[in-house]
């Protein structure tokens, strides 16, 4: 294994990673809610009283904030090395990653580790470990 220096970006993954943290904990701390992405969009699917607003307002945010990004400076452009069968499989796999793990990578990995929830690390070693398999057997047994 060799690292890409040309594209290596501690710092940048760094503040990325402490907004996502800051965000998260805001979250929390100021609506009582867990960030997971998961729960908030399943929340929009099977709507209560009162809980359509925050919910559309952050899901339009996670969209949001990449078309301002646009209005000053370019999005860079994602080299994905899988068709679009792939594509389409690996979503509809992780959807069912999600719902039988009861939360997503967002809820678990961010929110419930920080909490120190069991239930979170069991998840979040669960789906990691689940992803390292997945890229090993596929990389490098079957060569796809």
């Amino acid at each position: 294994m060799s690292i890409d220096w040309n594209h290596f970006t501690p710092l940048a993954s760094l503040a990325g990673g402490a907004l996502i943290g800051i965000a998260a904990a805001m979250f929390v701390l100021l609506n009582g809610r867990i960030a997971g992405i998961s729960g908030v969009l399943g929340g929009l699917l099977r709507p209560s009283k009162g809980d359509i607003g925050w919910r559309a307002a952050f899901l339009l945010g996670l969209v949001g904030a990449p078309s301002l990004y646009l209005l000053f400076a370019v999005l860079p452009r994602p080299q994905i090395d899988a068709g679009y069968g792939t594509l389409v499989l690996a979503g509809l796999l992780v959807g069912l990653g999600t719902r039988y793990g009861s939360g997503c990578t967002s809820g678990h990995g961010v929110c419930g580790l920080s909490r120190l929830s069991p239930r979170s690390f069991v998840a979040t070693i669960s789906f990691m470990g689940a992803g390292f398999a997945t890229v090993f057997v596929v990389r490098h047994l079957l060569g796809i």
